[in-house]
């Protein structure tokens, strides 16, 4: 059985996550998300990656609770560490991520998708980490990333009180920042990353770094990055090349580098 099904299309990359029935992670899987997105990361044609789930109930649904049954803690620490892994390589992936939420995202699930930059859901995905509702916690991510997007409030709502979230209401909360049909999140997935090509890779790359800085560093140490890496810029062949193509009225052939 093939956990992650890998394709690229254009300038995206697509994988899907393929544990029926939940589209479950294990080490295995986690381990090869993370070498995907490290080889893509060497593709310079690739710009944007999406992720989705298999199938029309789940998107994931997290890791097997199996796992976890003979209570081995030592098990345990090496789950969390690949969970870790996998995601901190995909939050650091150097283009633009989407996740294309397309049923029940749980858990480890939703962890995944709070990894990505952007978020789409269809209207019946449901949203949760209810880990300590069976003695366990997010380990994943989760419990900073959640609150980083939505609030401590919402947050500890959802980790501490166990609440679901509807595809609306996390679009309200700006969990997701896009309500798509029943079906269609793949596509306004793929439509997005299309526009992704438009923009210099490189300047992708720099951005992505320095908005994710904010989490974690004063505004006016990350303030001073920012003007850094704008001069830094103009070393690469992407920043001569997107201000000809913008005086000469013609589309920028990137060479993301």
């Amino acid at each position: 059985m093939t956990a992650l099904i890998e394709k690229i299309v254009g300038h995206t990359a697509v994988i899907t996550m393929s544990n029926p029935p939940a589209n479950t992670w294990t080490a295995q899987s986690l381990q090869l998300l993370k070498q995907k997105v490290e080889a893509l990361n060497e593709n310079p044609e690739v710009y944007a990656l999406v992720i989705t789930g298999e199938g029309s109930k789940f998107f994931s649904a997290g890791a097997d609770l199996k796992l976890f049954a003979d209570g081995n803690k030592e098990n345990a620490a090496n789950m969390a560490n690949c969970f870790g892994e996998a995601f901190e390589a995909l939050s650091a992936f150097r283009g633009v991520s989407i996740a294309a939420i397309n049923g029940y995202a749980m858990g480890g699930g939703l962890e995944v998708a709070l990894a990505c930059d952007i978020r789409i859901a269809e209207s019946q995905a449901v949203m949760a980490l209810p880990e300590a509702t069976v003695g366990l916690l997010p380990c994943a991510g989760g419990t900073q990333n959640l609150a980083a997007l939505i609030g401590e409030g919402w947050a500890k709502r959802m980790i501490l009180c166990g609440e679901r979230l509807g595809a609306e209401q996390a679009l309200q909360l700006k969990l997701v920042e896009e309500v798509v049909d029943t079906g269609a999140a793949l596509d306004g997935a793929m439509q997005l990353a299309a526009k992704v090509a438009n923009q210099s890779p490189s300047s992708i790359k720099a951005c992505k770094t320095l908005i994710q800085a904010g989490r974690n560093m004063p505004i006016n140490q990350a303030l001073t990055i920012e003007r850094e890496l704008f001069a830094d810029l103009f070393d690469t062949q992407d920043q001569a090349e997107g201000v000809a193509a913008f005086l000469e009225k013609r589309k920028a052939n990137w060479k993301n580098c």
